[in-house]
């Protein structure tokens, strides 16, 4: 668990203080674009110490904008972290988790039973309330039964899955992921939409791009604000890139699949530039989660002696990767960009994390956040004297961390890699425990978790017959309900 008090939140959201040129309160509302990546870690980017050169676009972004380097996410897997992105809140409070036992991490696999509740507010329910026209292209994850899907939790567009792309698979057994135009489905992966597991190649990310490209350039014409969620997955396992890209970089599949995704990037912001409103429009660049430590064959670079392992993404210095809490698994590549507004080649030092999408996002549009509930990001905005970089008194920054109930502490200022434990028996040990443990207590005494929505699995509710079959002659037939606690490995 990661430790920080409100106080030392506060002070990292200050964007406006050294870095904005204008005031928000004289700008009408923005644009925003939150480009959230799949299982890219830290190390992945150039600007963040990859020496393969994958990322010219994403570095000059960074150069261009504010650079995150210590950004986190709220859950080490896809769909936890998702669900905080879109709600502001931990996934304890919104339902993404389960209280099945010994679980730690959970997910949404198509047996999934659950999905996002409908007593979450999700960040397009709210921006409408401005005029704001949504769209999400790319990977849902917050459930795929209808009542869960991205059109009835506040989108107005979508195309992309409800899940990942895993797969082939057999349609006796399990059917394969639908691909959705809104709010019907236009085929399935391995079928309409191609992915070839032997030599990596898919189209999809040149989809999404489009898909974007159009969303933007449409609401540009119509005159009206918009939110862009994009969420490509070409970097979750199995990895793939289009033809061009494929066999172009030095880190196997993986890394073409970055270099597909930074030339996207790259076209986008493009387009922002072309159409005449990148000083209209707010972009962040994320990931959900660390990279993966392993993969399939041929989607990374092998390493040298571990002939069964393969290496995909890159968490730099980090310990770990997706599916723990250590930093490798937590900290996250992140870059604000918006010309004319934030300072060209800022760095950012202060901690912040994916669920402050949700207030900046709303303060950049004018609207404020539901009052009538707990919500663990900070606005990012506030135009406070403090500037990023800044010491202050007595206030923990970036120092310490905890991960179990007899806490396991690291000074990660002097030790980023999490290879050297503060001994217990330290005095140092016993100062930074007893500033922590409060704030440890001080949450537990008040946390409402929520519904756990992650907890029963079921045959029945697979992606057997998704709105649209009908009309494609793609409807499979549905097992009986079968009904179970779900079996979480992680």
């Amino acid at each position: 668990m990661r430790v920080m008090s409100s106080l030392t939140l506060s002070l990292f959201f200050s964007i406006i203080c050294c870095s904005l040129t204008e005031k928000l309160s004289n700008a009408s509302s923005p644009n925003i674009i939150i480009m959230l990546m799949d299982d890219m870690g830290w190390g992945d980017l150039g600007v963040l110490g990859q020496p393969s050169k994958e990322t010219p676009n994403l570095d000059a972004m960074a150069a261009q904008g504010m650079l995150f380097p210590n950004f986190y996410t709220a859950n080490p897997l896809c769909s936890p972290s998702r669900a905080a992105l879109l709600t502001g809140r931990l996934p304890v409070r919104n339902g993404f988790y389960t209280t099945n036992g010994h679980a730690r991490n959970a997910y949404t696999p198509q047996e999934i039973v659950g999905g996002i509740s409908k007593d979450e507010i999700l960040l397009p329910q709210i921006m409408k309330k401005k005029g704001y026209v949504s769209k999400i292209v790319g990977k849902w994850h917050l459930g795929h039964r209808p009542q869960y899907l991205p059109l009835k939790n506040g989108f107005d567009e979508w195309f992309g899955a409800p899940d990942c792309h895993c797969g082939p698979y057999n349609s006796s057994i399990r059917p394969n992921i639908p691909v959705y135009n809104n709010s019907e489905m236009l085929g399935r992966y391995y079928e309409e939409f191609k992915i070839d597991r032997k030599t990596g190649e898919s189209n999809l990310t040149q989809m999404y791009l489009l898909e974007g490209v159009d969303f933007i350039r449409r609401q540009t014409e119509a005159q009206r604000p918009f939110f862009l969620y994009w969420a490509p997955d070409a970097t979750h396992s199995p990895v793939y890139a289009s033809k061009p890209f494929l066999g172009q970089s030095q880190r196997g599949r993986y890394g073409d699949a970055v270099m597909e995704l930074d030339y996207s990037v790259g076209h986008i912001l493009l387009w922002l530039k072309r159409l005449g409103i990148e000083n209209d429009t707010f972009v962040f660049f994320t990931s959900d989660n660390g990279a993966a430590l392993t993969s399939g064959p041929n989607e990374g670079k092998h390493y040298k002696f571990i002939p069964t392992c393969t290496q995909t993404g890159s968490n730099g210095p980090f310990l770990c990767g997706k599916e723990t809490t250590f930093e490798g698994g937590m900290r996250e590549p992140a870059i604000a960009w918006w010309p004319g507004h934030i300072k060209a080649g800022t760095v950012n030092f202060q901690l912040a994390s994916v669920m402050d999408l949700f207030p900046t996002s709303l303060a950049l549009a004018g609207l404020s956040p539901p009052d009538d509930r707990a919500l663990d990001g900070l606005d990012l905005t506030p135009g406070i004297n403090f500037c990023p970089g800044e010491e202050v008194p007595g206030v923990t920054t970036h120092d310490q961390k905890e991960h179990t109930l007899q806490p396991i502490l690291f000074h990660l200022g002097r030790d980023p890699g999490e290879k050297f434990p503060i001994s217990v028996s330290s005095h140092e040990y016993q100062k930074v425990l007893s500033r922590i443990s409060p704030v440890v207590e001080q949450h537990k005494s008040t946390l409402v978790p929520g519904v756990p929505q992650l907890n029963m699995c079921d045959v029945a509710v697979m992606n057997w017959a998704p709105a649209g079959c009908e009309k494609l002659g793609k409807c499979l037939n549905v097992p009986k309900s079968q009904p179970w606690k779900c079996d979480w490995p992680h």
